[in-house]
């Protein structure tokens, strides 16, 4: 049986490897809670949180990109925010076969040139939300709290919708933006319209990381 040395001791590696041995990778939930109508909100730190890389160009090739990302994996995406070393998003599943790992993953590979000279931390943070904190009000207020604010919470503007570099990716709808008048109630229109007919049925084992 092959092994592996590791602090001292041997290590099997007949099987994956235990992400406990390699912790340059962040720890993650099981595969299934990323899929399906998961809701995932994400940070894409930019490498040692380096600066001077956003601006209109990149925003519109962020937009284009997540778009496709939408397209390929079924999503939608009701808040987003690009601050100057990171970026913030929410995902939200529509169709059994999302799967939100895949869709970051190209996200990730398909904005690296537009990066370029910088680059994204080697992964993405990620927060699959509970059913307690998937509630429309405890969502909105996330929303609003954890991405929408952080332009003002950073000082960046004196009004948090002066900020250029936020909005939403809902595919069909390029004006929606979440400081519209009557936005969440828009959006969950759209929501119920748009995701697969049953999705909310899945089960899921117990929480559990991988």
């Amino acid at each position: 049986m092959k092994s592996r040395e590791w602090k001292g001791f041997e290590v099997p590696i007949t099987g994956p490897r235990p992400r406990s041995l390699f912790n340059h990778y962040l720890p993650r939930l099981c595969r299934e809670f990323y899929q399906a109508d998961a809701v995932v909100f994400w940070t894409l730190p930019v490498h040692d949180r380096k600066t001077g890389w956003l601006n209109e160009r990149f925003h519109g090739i962020f937009r284009e990109t997540m778009l496709h990302a939408a397209s390929r994996e079924g999503l939608i995406c009701p808040a987003y925010c690009l601050m100057p070393d990171h970026i913030h998003l929410v995902w939200m599943g529509l169709k059994t076969s999302t799967d939100q790992r895949t869709a970051m993953k190209f996200l990730r590979i398909h904005l690296a040139a537009a990066l370029k000279p910088f680059q994204f931390q080697h992964q993405a943070y990620d927060h699959v939300l509970i059913e307690e904190e998937r509630m429309k009000s405890k969502f909105v207020s996330a929303c609003v709290e954890y991405v929408l604010l952080n332009p003002l919470k950073a000082e960046l503007v004196t009004k948090p919708y002066e900020w250029p570099f936020l909005g939403a990716v809902v595919p069909g709808y390029p004006a929606c933006h979440p400081y519209s008048e009557n936005y969440w109630p828009w959006f969950w229109q759209r929501l119920a319209k748009m995701k697969e007919e049953g999705i909310e049925r899945r089960k899921l084992p117990p929480r559990a990381m991988e």
